[in-house]
């Protein structure tokens, strides 16, 4: 009898895997294409999360993310909030590109909640069990589509911007910023901005900084060299990753 159970476990283990599809939908008359991953073991609905891509569009990175949440158990929906096909190609169309979005935060929460729309309406997902995380400018998107009161359990910011022009007055989600302490891009002055936005709008918040860690940590993309100002640490990505999943083990029970 055992040994049928362990071969039953077995055959689950084998059939168990990440399965992964682009997904079109839409902003107004703005096409948009996602990337969807889950583990198509379990029948039952499940936890989403919206993964939010960094200044170069939605890319492998992003997508691996996805993947890994699924490996988890979750339901993953790398959201596209540039638009079909718009992929930056440098740093200089990056820059451009995410810049619209900042500078119109109004657009860049729309386009969020467009993601996570499409989550929500996958049909293995548990709509009141969704949370979202970002990374650099994805890390922004998800701190503003907290900001923009959307009905979601929590949202985790990886190395993103904590400026913004309309800050919060009151919060459903909680909220998770993972920083790296000598982050070039995110001064000192925009971390006290964050906190005192935070604790006006009786947030429930955590911010962790992460010492020797610049932008960027969470990628290997980056190199290994903080003097440029974004660089991977490995210590770092570990660290950000286990918080994250602490954080979901609470907001996403």
């Amino acid at each position: 009898m055992r040994a049928l159970l362990w071969l039953l476990a077995l055959v689950g283990v084998a059939e168990a895997k990440v399965v992964t599809r682009t997904v079109e939908y839409k902003d107004g008359d703005t096409l948009l294409e996602g990337y969807l991953a889950y583990d198509d073991a379990a029948a039952d609905r499940k936890p989403g999360v919206l993964v939010v891509h960094e200044w170069k569009g939605l890319d492998d990175y992003a997508k691996k993310r996805a993947e890994q949440l699924a490996g988890m158990g979750y339901v993953a929906f790398a959201a596209d909030i540039y638009g079909k096909g718009v992929r930056p190609k440098d740093h200089q169309e990056a820059g451009a590109t995410a810049g619209k979005f900042k500078g119109d935060r109004a657009l860049l929460r729309r386009r969020a909640r467009a993601g996570l729309d499409a989550l929500r309406a996958q049909p293995g997902v548990d709509p009141a069990r969704l949370a979202a995380i970002g990374y650099c400018f994805g890390g922004t998107t998800v701190l503003e589509l907290a900001r923009s009161g959307a009905e979601i359990a929590g949202v985790v910011s990886f190395h993103g911007g904590l400026d913004t022009p309309v800050p919060a007055k009151t919060l459903k989600a909680k909220v998770l910023v993972l920083h790296g302490a000598d982050d070039p891009h995110v001064p000192d002055k925009d971390v006290l901005a964050f906190a005192k936005e935070m604790r006006d709008a009786k947030a429930d918040w955590q911010l962790v900084s992460y010492g020797n860690a610049v932008h960027g940590f969470t990628n290997p993309n980056n190199g290994g060299d903080p003097s440029k100002g974004a660089a991977y640490d490995a210590a770092a990505d570990r660290r950000s990753w286990a918080a994250m999943r602490a954080f979901f083990d609470e907001v996403l029970k």
